[in-house]
């Protein structure tokens, strides 16, 4: 333990901190004037922060957005189009947006069935996989919102398909997921498709729609890296073999139809070639959007199949905000500085790729801290841990996890300041705060490989169960088994640049606030 300070360094610090309040406490009236009274998360530090529990009442977003759910989304796929400064380096930044359930009350009901779909995610995870574009310079930016709209915990982007007219163009939104590499969307004509808020795509209506013949190279052994399933061969109408595809993900959600290439819109770029999925038959938990965007390592994601324009490089923010009109982003390329909003420099880490799992991002954590106190635990470093958009909740080993919850009660208060409230689904910490305007929460930092730390955000500390407060639970959960591969889900990076480099493999993180409005 280091010795004391002076008291000349002490009151030196503690006119230090009070000008930091100051400055901390003019930024939170600017900010309250500015959007009527609104609350802000005040960062103290790394190691700490006050967080106003009204920054996690989507509940009350979800009912304004439930009265415009009907109406159609506007497309934004158009985004700004910039320039960059390398002459090798291209990119390409999407909007992102955090879909929340849209039917929730004080009732938990709708959010008990989100965080079990995303519990039947991460168990799926554990499981191990069966084994052209245009050129050009552009830095094109699509815009990456919040989610209150479909019905999903999940971020989402938009996409545009078709072309030769602009009438034959289409925009649809889609999940966004590293997890998984093929892109698809429902298609006409659709044989069994669930409920989605776009139209369905028509292939009849897109010039440059063409589907993959059974003898292409993306039918066999790409596709069946991609969906662990080689395609299957069948006759058209018109007497044409097509390549169909089947994939299927681990919570029972599926995905099936034509194999197709068409002409894709990223923002302000626009790709010849791309390989998608054309569903036919699709059901499971994709909420009111029209499919899936992946953003995995195999051949035929849409970071490998844009790999010649934009380098294998792709990033988002991910905002914390629940309002609808609160966007990030979803840049693909390195692009320029102006591409990114970062506060802090980006800090990298080695990315660790699986052969057993080939479209999954893995980094090792070789430590941690819950409020500047460091965790021991056998968990640590010992096992790779995966990163991954399309998981909500981190799962953590459970020695981590128990050492973190046991560090974080301590600080937190539990028992003598908040009392204790029943768990809530797979969320096992949680907290009677009625009446209480505002907590300090004890952040987690993660500390990687290579050097490189990232803390949660405060916002992505706890989880707001109900709007009154009387249910705050600690958001993350423990896995079943210790040797089980521990996620870092996407409520843990919240107002973080998150760099996914797979040509220099490594995976970078700096702080940035997502929310663009």
């Amino acid at each position: 333990m280091a010795a004391n300070p002076s008291s000349c360094a002490r009151a030196h610090h503690i006119l230090s901190v009070l000008a930091l309040l100051a400055v901390a406490c003019s930024v939170t009236a600017a900010s309250s004037s500015a959007n009527g009274g609104g609350s802000i998360v005040v960062a103290v530090g790394k190691k700490s922060a006050v967080l106003s529990l009204r920054e996690l009442e989507w509940f009350a977003a979800a009912r304004k957005i439930r009265a415009r759910y009907a109406q159609p989304m506007q497309a934004q796929i158009l985004g700004e189009h910039k320039k960059a400064e390398s002459a090798r380096t291209a990119a390409t930044v999407l909007e992102l947006k955090q879909h929340f359930p849209t039917t929730i009350r004080s009732q938990p009901a709708g959010s008990e069935r989100l965080l079990a779909a995303d519990e039947a995610r991460a168990a799926s995870l554990q499981l191990p996989r069966a084994a052209s574009t245009q050129s050009g310079q552009a830095v094109a930016e699509v815009p990456l919102t919040s989610g209150i709209r479909f019905q999903t915990l999940n971020y989402v982007t938009t996409i545009a398909l078709g072309g030769e007219s602009a009438g034959a163009v289409a925009n649809f939104t889609v999940i966004v997921d590293t997890g998984s590499d093929l892109t698809w969307v429902q298609c006409k004509p659709c044989r069994y498709c669930y409920s989605q808020q776009d139209p369905l795509f028509d292939p009849t209506g897109s010039a440059t729609y063409t589907a993959v013949p059974c003898n292409a190279s993306a039918c066999a052994a790409s596709l069946k890296e991609a969906t662990g399933a080689p395609g299957t061969c069948a006759r058209s109408g018109s007497g044409s073999e097509r390549c169909y595809y089947a994939l299927a993900y681990g919570d029972g959600s599926f995905s099936r139809g034509v194999l197709a290439t068409d002409t894709v819109g990223l923002g302000g770029a626009s790709l010849d070639g791309f390989v998608f999925g054309c569903g036919l038959s699709n059901r499971g938990l994709f909420g009111g959007t029209a499919g899936l965007m992946g953003l995995g390592r195999t051949e035929l994601s849409i970071v490998s199949q844009t790999s010649s324009r934009f380098g294998g490089v792709f990033s988002y923010c991910l905002p914390a905000t629940t309002s609808g009109d609160s966007t990030g982003s979803l840049s693909l390329g390195r692009g320029d500085s102006s591409a990114y909003r970062n506060t802090t420099p980006v800090a990298y880490t080695r990315m660790i790729a699986d052969p057993a799992q080939p479209p999954f991002y893995f980094m090792n954590i070789t430590g941690a801290t819950i409020g500047g106190a460091a965790v021991t635990a056998s968990g640590l470093g010992a096992r790779n841990v995966l990163i991954d958009s399309g998981t909500v909740i981190s799962r953590l080993a459970p020695s981590v996890y128990h050492a973190i919850r046991a560090e974080f009660t301590l600080q937190f208060g539990a028992g003598t300041r908040y009392p204790a409230a029943p768990g809530f689904s797979i969320l096992d910490t949680c907290y009677n705060l009625t009446g209480i305007d505002e907590v300090k929460v004890p952040l987690l930092t993660l500390q990687l490989e290579g050097g490189a730390d990232v803390t949660v955000d405060p916002a992505g500390m706890l989880f707001m169960v109900r709007k009154d407060g009387s249910q705050v639970c600690l958001a993350m959960a423990s896995l079943p088994y210790e040797d089980q591969m521990p996620i870092i889900g996407n409520y843990q990076q919240k107002n973080k640049r998150v760099v996914y480099d797979t040509v220099g493999s490594r995976l970078g993180f700096a702080d940035e606030d997502c929310s663009y409005i």
